[in-house]
């Protein structure tokens, strides 16, 4: 399988675009990594004798869209943009998805604008893997739609659970809703409407209702329904919360130990390193024609390396096939849904 990797994406440039593709298809045996950027600077990065290139091709892009450009202004003012490239090269079907570390409202906006989205998807949602006591959960959506109808969350809610079946392996997953609070009838229109369309859709069975921000690291539930607003400060507010705990402990627990500080020590890392974004590579867009990953800024090489496993997996489990067939379970909806 082929994937494009946005070789300019990500808050520290080009180098751990390029290690982390090298480092992807040394173990991913049937992977292809095509690198979209600079040419230059990416030749530039090959050439350290350290892992094998025999599958790695390069595609030359002009323009890239920065960090702090606002997406749509920059993907039109620079066309042939290392991320809008990539979409192209996924839309004509010549890689089988994407991976970046750009600009997140650019990746979202350009998907949007190809306009290629799965049979049924109203509108494309990122969903992230939360930790849970129990595992991971879904969260989707985390920043692609801020303003969604009802139809839209119920779709990912279905999208959700099949990244949820298999990414995570769950047969059976159990979708929630994230409400103010967990009875019937809370929250505002949105999530009350919403609310009525999963018990009366073909999945009402694995609808549990509603639950709270406290829950979603209890484990209660594999997907968690929410707005793109919403889920996108959820999950920047966990990934605060965790590197604050652990600079607590490391400081006011491992820091003050005299015996067995040594163990202590590793015993922490070992737990940042289980949860730490990176061990998940990056989030999925749902809902469009093509496998597409998108990282945090600051993904270092392993980060991008885990995002390409994890979206070659995603090819080989034919992941857009089965959203595809369990969307077709749902009814047909207005243009006011």
């Amino acid at each position: 399988m082929r994937i494009a990797l946005d070789a300019m994406g990500g808050d520290h440039g080009v180098r751990p675009n390029v290690v982390g593709a090298l480092k992807a298809i040394a173990c991913v045996p049937d992977l292809t990594v095509v690198l979209v950027g600079d040419s230059a600077q990416i030749e530039s990065h090959l050439s350290t004798g350290a892992y094998p290139t025999d599958r790695i091709e390069i595609v030359a892009s002009a323009g890239v869209v920065g960090m702090n450009e606002k997406p749509v202004e920059a993907l039109r003012k620079k066309p042939d943009n290392s991320i809008s490239r990539c979409w192209q090269l996924t839309a004509t079907k010549k890689t089988d998805g994407l991976v970046s570390a750009g600009n997140t409202g650019a990746v979202v906006g350009a998907g949007l604008f190809a306009r290629r989205f799965l049979k049924g998807v109203r509108r494309p949602g990122i969903g992230a893997l939360m930790p849970t006591e129990k595992g991971h959960c879904v969260v989707l959506d985390v920043g692609a739609n801020i303003f969604p109808k009802s139809s839209h969350l119920l779709q990912y809610g279905v999208m959700g659970s099949v990244l949820a079946k298999h990414r995570l392996g769950i047969a059976e997953p159990k979708i929630g809703l994230m409400n103010v609070g967990e009875e019937e009838g809370k929250g505002h229109e949105l999530v009350q409407k919403t609310y009525a369309l999963f018990r009366n859709s073909p999945f009402a069975d694995r609808f549990v209702g509603n639950v709270e921000g406290r829950d979603v690291h209890k484990g209660l539930v594999d997907v968690i329904i929410t707005d793109g607003f919403v889920g996108n400060v959820l999950l920047k507010h966990a990934e605060g919360v965790f590197e604050f705990i652990m600079q607590m402990v490391a400081t006011d627990v491992v820091g003050v130990l005299s015996a067995e500080k040594a163990l202590a020590a590793q015993a922490v890392q070992k737990l940042a390193d289980k949860f730490h974004y990176s061990t998940a590579g990056g989030a999925p867009l749902l809902g469009v024609d093509g496998v597409c990953i998108i990282c945090h800024g600051s993904s270092d090489e392993r980060a991008i390396a885990n995002a390409l496993a994890v979206a070659a997996q995603d090819v080989r489990v034919q992941l857009n096939d089965r959203i595809v067939e369990e969307l077709a379970k749902l009814p047909a909806f207005g243009d006011e849904d």
